[in-house]
């Protein structure tokens, strides 16, 4: 269960990076919902894609590495919603809100 979990919360982070990187036109929308400049998609695919390697890193036997971003991406997540919350803009709030939830289960397990 544990790896199943960390190996689909690696894979949607690296898919919400690259969505990040390319500059996709949801990714785009809701950064114009929230007011962040798109100058801001790169930096924040960095800190996506980099949860995700540590938490493959944790699963190749560095747990310490898996644990911090675990809680790195508890983090950034918790702070995705709270400008959601912060510019209230709710329609695409599920987005942040099943990645935390994720987030949050793979430090929990």
């Amino acid at each position: 269960m544990y790896v199943a979990l960390v190996l689909v919360t690696a894979a949607v982070n690296l898919w919400a990076a690259v969505a990040d990187f390319l500059r996709a036109g949801f990714v785009l929308g809701n950064a114009a919902a929230l007011d962040l400049p798109p100058a801001w998609l790169t930096p924040l695919g960095l800190l996506k894609a980099a949860g995700a390697a540590g938490l493959l890193l944790g699963l190749a036997g560095i747990p310490l590495i898996g644990t911090a971003a675990a809680v790195g991406l508890v983090l950034f997540f918790l702070g995705a919603v709270g400008v959601h919350v912060w510019r209230r803009v709710f329609h695409n709030i599920a987005y942040p809100g099943v990645f935390l939830a994720l987030a949050v289960a793979v430090l929990v397990v």
